[in-house]
């Protein structure tokens, strides 16, 4: 692995950022009356990234590994609810198809990641 100096050198963070920046984009135009959705989507996006930063600061690789899944979790999140957009009409199919292709990718990366957290442990 890289020289990794920082959360944001790593490459799952750097992914979730961008995800979180695509749904950035869809929420502005929402109308008001979507204001939890809207809630629901920043706070998703938000931890994604948030936890992995937050996995950043601690010691022992299963915490580490716990966090990463919270962050895959809030993900999944994203999926869910890219699916209301997508059924309420307030997501255009290639919206849908670019940001649930980003945000699987993210998965992958951060499945890759937590098996590398994995092999430190033993």
């Amino acid at each position: 692995m890289k020289n990794i100096r920082s959360f944001e050198d790593l490459d799952c963070w750097k992914s979730c950022k961008e995800i979180s920046l695509g749904f950035k984009q869809i929420i502005k135009a929402l109308p008001k009356e979507k204001k939890a959705l809207v809630s629901n989507i920043r706070r998703a996006a938000r931890s994604t990234t948030r936890s992995i930063a937050e996995r950043y600061g601690r010691f022992h690789f299963k915490e580490k590994i716990q966090f990463c899944r919270i962050s895959r979790g809030s993900l999944y999140e994203l999926v869910d609810d890219l699916i209301t957009l997508k059924d309420e009409n307030y997501s255009s199919t290639e919206e849908y198809c670019k940001l649930r292709g980003q945000v699987q990718t993210s998965i992958k990366i951060l499945n890759g990641y937590i098996n590398y957290l994995r092999s430190k442990i033993n």
